[in-house]
């Protein structure tokens, strides 16, 4: 143990510490100095100073470095915070699992969606949990993968279908589609229509793509795909939402990449065109992931337990949309 520290007993510290401490210590931890977390959270900021001064004192460990021009976590105030975003959700669905005490089938399921999701198994899944839980109730918020995946780890939504770079430890992880991106441009487009183009006459093209078109995020294989087709390097548009890449591409600011099969109809009905490449495509594969830690209410678990049976029940071929 680091020298001048105290040790921390684990029963004293679960009966003594003050939950109004950590939920402060959170606002905390997400804005840029005392003075904005107690605008957000309507406090004086000397009493949330007060407030991160106690937990600290009771946990015996410097939590946030604050010096003019600096307001950082520390490494303790790093993984104090990540334990705290856990027990937040876990209270935050205490109210949502004392309401269903019931036979029938009761309560909500947060979704966290990538937005270029189109998968009938999925699509199917929705209908039969309806079916058979009339009285459950879903919502689906569209994303960022990453962003999803926060929420799935905070325990603010109920599971993610997403894109997975990096895999978490602490979280479950099952494939639910593969599918194959290409490139693609719009109407206004001076190659929109143009038949036996190759890769050659994309170079120095303007591109628009997804923030997650990086070579450190999960759209790597479409980022070595445009690097290859030898698109301008810088990108002149970029969205999280598979809509509003779409929107740039027809409205003719760039070419950008989007999944062959949800593109298919834009194809045929002339709001897109197919560019080259068009053999070895990249591969993108889309999972369900959930938090194993997480106390799912009885409609969350339902939801989760139909999608995965009907996943390892649907052989990978038959989930590869190309």
């Amino acid at each position: 143990m680091t020298k001048g520290l105290q040790p921390i007993h684990a029963e004293r510290l679960a009966r003594e510490l003050d939950w109004n401490l950590l939920r402060t210590f959170i606002v905390l931890a997400q804005s840029s100095s005392v003075t904005s977390a107690a605008d957000k959270l309507r406090l004086k900021q000397p009493t949330v100073s007060s407030a991160l001064k106690r937990l600290e004192d009771r946990l015996g460990r410097k939590l946030i470095n604050r010096k003019p021009g600096l307001f950082e976590l520390t490494e303790a105030g790093t993984l104090l915070f990540r334990e705290a975003i856990e027990i937040q959700g876990s209270v935050l669905r205490l109210g949502t699992l004392m309401r269903e005490v019931t036979d029938e089938v009761r309560g909500h399921v947060e979704i966290a969606m990538a937005s270029h999701v189109v998968c009938p198994i999925f699509d199917d899944t929705l209908r039969e949990f309806h079916e058979k839980h009339p009285a459950a109730t879903l919502s689906i918020n569209v994303s960022a993968s990453k962003d999803a995946l926060e929420a799935v780890t905070s325990r603010r939504a109920s599971l993610a279908v997403c894109l997975v770079r990096d895999r978490n430890p602490k979280l479950e992880y099952l494939r639910l589609f593969r599918e194959f991106f290409g490139l693609f441009c719009g109407p206004p487009h001076a190659l929109f229509g143009r038949e036996n183009l190759t890769k050659a006459d994309l170079a120095g093209q303007f591109a628009v793509s997804f923030v997650t078109d990086r070579m450190e995020d999960a759209l790597r294989p479409v980022t070595l795909m445009r690097a290859e087709a030898d698109l301008e390097d810088r990108i002149v548009g970029t969205s999280a939402n598979l809509e509003e890449v779409r929107r740039m591409i027809i409205a003719g600011l760039g070419i950008g990449p989007l999944p062959v099969h949800v593109a298919r109809r834009d194809v045929r009905d002339s709001l897109l065109w197919r560019l080259p490449p068009y053999d070895r495509l990249p591969e993108i594969d889309v999972h369900v992931v959930w938090n194993p830690k997480a106390k799912l209410n009885r409609a969350e678990r339902a939801m989760l337990d139909m999608l995965l049976e009907k996943i390892r029940q649907t052989p990978i071929g038959e989930r590869t949309y190309g």
